[in-house]
């Protein structure tokens, strides 16, 4: 899920959140501050027995993405081997067993424009990586790209912006055919949204004009013991600890 900033979503409601849900790990993105801060902020989940893996972003306040767990991971990784996107908070992985999760946070980017073109470098790399990959293995995160017209609410005002430019969505499809599965969108077929991102400007969460850029793309046996998908989505506006909200995905 991506909160927005960890210190501001801690305040707000994601404290009260972590100690209710039932997930056995959470993938986090946009943390937005240090490892010390992270670790501040989280603490009383720490208390409470969460484990906490994190990739720090180099630059101060973007980016920061974390991993956290009910019990300890075998192994952490940071990044996807790229000299480029090594430090800069995007990537992080952690082994369960023979299982790996992957917290990842893709650039929003601006169509046109040289935060574009590192978005597309950044695509380019990780999606090498991920085709590589083999066995169980899911990869959740703030993709910030709708891949279908079914996965944002104004698609037809939105053919040239960045999320959702031709390029973007060729790309998930490449890493479909290499075989992830948006183990979402399987569960939710033929279906508008669900959304798990909405503007803070206007009414766009009243009105549930939205996007589905929070993907979990699972691959390997995983993939098919997917059995439910659900987007948290808060009661009202003013219940909003982020402007995204959590994507959970439970697996047999």
């Amino acid at each position: 899920m991506n909160v927005n900033g960890v210190r501001a979503a801690a305040g707000k409601g994601m404290l009260a959140w972590l100690a209710a849900t039932e997930a056995d790990i959470v993938c986090v993105q946009e943390t937005r501050a240090t490892e010390e801060q992270v670790a501040a902020a989280l603490a009383p989940a720490l208390a409470d027995g969460w484990w906490l893996a994190q990739a720090e972003p180099e630059s101060k306040g973007r980016a920061g993405v974390a991993i956290l767990s009910r019990r300890e991971p075998s192994a952490v990784r940071i990044g996807f081997g790229s000299s480029e996107f090594g430090a800069s908070g995007r990537y992080l992985e952690a082994d369960f067993g023979e299982l790996t999760v992957a917290s990842v946070y893709v650039h929003s980017g601006d169509a046109g424009t040289p935060r574009q073109d590192e978005k597309y470098r950044f695509m380019a790399e990780l999606g090498a990586y991920l085709t590589a990959r083999t066995g169980d293995f899911v990869v959740s995160g703030d993709w910030n790209i709708a891949h279908t017209e079914r996965d944002l609410k104004n698609w037809k005002g939105n053919l040239k912006s960045a999320g959702f430019l031709p390029d973007e969505r060729a790309w998930i499809d490449q890493l479909l055919a290499a075989g992830y599965v948006d183990v979402v969108r399987a569960l939710h077929p033929g279906v508008d949204g669900p959304y798990s991102w909405w503007s803070y400007r206007g009414r766009a969460f009243d009105n549930d004009t939205g996007w589905r850029i929070d993907y979990q793309l699972a691959r390997g046996d995983l993939a098919a013991r997917a059995k439910q998908a659900v987007v948290e989505r808060a009661a009202a506006y003013d219940q909003r600890w982020s402007d995204h909200a959590p994507v959970t995905v439970q697996y047999r």
